[in-house]
């Protein structure tokens, strides 16, 4: 995925083998190419790994007989602690492309999608030139290649929601998967069971396939060297490799590329540098959507079951470092806020509870930590996630109930005044990593839970605010 030398010419990427994978494609038929894809055992790499080749199959199946389908390619990075697809797009963006016409031959799709966000300027730059040089090339004859810049939500990088953004609404979750309706589909949001796209059901309602950047730039290279080629290296349950951003306390932030199974610690020694002198590593976080690993499961493997199997998870591999000065407390506030302000409030127990988690917080690492009720937090993170239409919720109870479960003494000294007022730990997405230091979106901190960034919170959800379903986009 990441080259020594960027590739951003057509002419490097074709010399470094570039259109191999494009060409098998065209030789084997879609058939046989999704066989291949399948056999490789490719896992998505936007963070819940689902096999690709079964959802590539499963578009597949849907195909509309009025509507072409339509490929999206996910590349609305904003999971705190996550560079990887930037890093690929800045390094080897014509290999997502090819992996996206190779996609769009597969499911019978007429029209590839490629969303960033709009503060991705960079990438917006050589995403542009990379379609016009695949234009001119003659490798995109029968599919439109558009260029599509998305708000800067947290919750875009859902692929229902980044499918709403697509065609013109707010990023809020649908209940429909985008194989039942697809980017261009006008939805009622009610809990009501669709009618699905093909297959017996609504042959006019197309499908959508949507992958996120880094599955996207895998494809080229099973589809050139064969499904073995990939599984050379991996484990068997996740094979290939995997894109992996370190960043937090350890000494450097860097972004690297390593066979699935490397050992955490190894991840952390690479790419952060080892810890500054005296400081060791108390957990890791993988983004804002998983349980904190303790500092001493590092030798957990780097893929999606052996993750699982300490009771974490390896969602974009985002290893945010914390180490032995943290206070955990203020971490958990951290997380929880984030996720209280980025909820759409379509679900009424995401919105309201979550901002009840992170205000009881606020309060425990504040200056009245007596006044927290922890029954309270434990019973709202039971209640959260009650009928929630994507995974927001279910990152409360993982990280914050994970801080309660596996740092209870960082609790229980505020609790007892055996610890002074601290700050809340800043969470919030990568803006850029620069001579080894993360950058990180300063602008966060002052985001209301409504969406807005004004001086004060007018108490409404976005799902309330935004109710004339209209969201800032624009289609380059």
């Amino acid at each position: 995925m990441l080259p020594d030398q960027p590739l951003l010419t057509l002419d490097d990427y074709v010399a470094a083998g570039g259109g191999r994978g494009l060409a098998a494609a065209h030789h084997l038929g879609p058939d046989a190419a999704i066989e291949d894809i399948l056999a490789s055992g490719l896992r998505g790499r936007g963070g819940a790994g689902f096999p690709t080749g079964r959802k590539w199959s499963a578009v597949r199946r849907r195909e509309s007989s009025v509507t072409a389908a339509t490929v999206v390619v996910n590349g609305a990075e904003g999971e705190p602690g996550s560079f990887k697809d930037r890093a690929i797009l800045r390094a080897n963006p014509f290999a997502v492309l090819e992996g996206a016409l190779i996609a769009a031959r597969c499911v019978g799709a007429d029209r590839v999608v490629v969303a960033v966000r709009r503060s991705f300027t960079r990438e917006l730059e050589i995403l542009e030139r990379a379609m016009v040089a695949l234009r001119d090339g003659g490798w995109s004859d029968d599919v439109a290649l558009e260029l599509f810049a998305a708000p800067e939500e947290y919750l875009v990088g859902e692929e229902t929601a980044l499918l709403e953004v697509i065609a013109g609404r707010p990023p809020f979750p649908r209940l429909q998967a985008p194989f039942r309706h697809g980017v261009d589909e006008v939805l009622e949001h009610t809990d009501g069971e669709p009618e699905m796209a093909g297959e017996g059901g609504d042959t006019t309602a197309a499908p959508t396939l949507v992958q996120n950047v880094e599955t996207m730039a895998n494809v080229p290279g099973i589809l050139a060297e064969g499904p073995a080629w990939f599984r050379a290296v991996g484990t068997d349950d996740s094979p290939g490799t995997v894109v992996c951003t370190v960043s937090g306390a350890t000494t450097r932030a860097g972004v690297g590329e390593f066979a699935m199974g490397t050992p955490l610690h190894d991840v952390l020694d690479v790419l952060g540098g080892g810890m500054p002198d005296g400081r060791s590593v108390a957990a890791v976080m993988s983004g804002v959507a998983n349980a904190l690993v303790p500092g001493d499961r590092l030798d957990a493997p780097v893929s999606h079951e052996g993750m699982q199997a300490i009771g974490s998870g390896l969602g974009a591999a985002g290893f945010l470092v914390f180490d032995d000065q943290t206070d955990f407390a203020a971490l958990a506030e951290g997380v929880s806020r984030f996720l209280s302000v980025e909820s759409c409030g379509q679900c009424t127990p995401c919105k309201q509870d979550g901002r009840v988690i992170a205000d009881e917080l606020a309060t425990l690492v504040g200056t009245r930590p007596h006044e927290i009720d922890l029954a309270t937090v434990r019973q709202r993170l039971d209640t959260v996630a009650d009928g929630a239409r994507c995974n927001l919720a279910s990152q409360q109870q993982d990280v914050v109930g994970s801080v309660l479960e596996r740092f209870p003494v960082a609790i229980s000294a505020h609790l007892d005044h055996a610890t002074e007022a601290v700050k809340v730990v800043a969470i919030a997405p990568i803006i850029d990593i620069v001579d080894g230091v993360a950058v990180l979106d300063d602008h966060q901190a002052f985001k209301q839970p409504d969406w807005t960034f004004d001086a004060i919170d007018s108490g409404r959800s976005p799902a309330d605010r935004l109710d004339d379903h209209r969201a800032p986009h624009e289609t380059l």
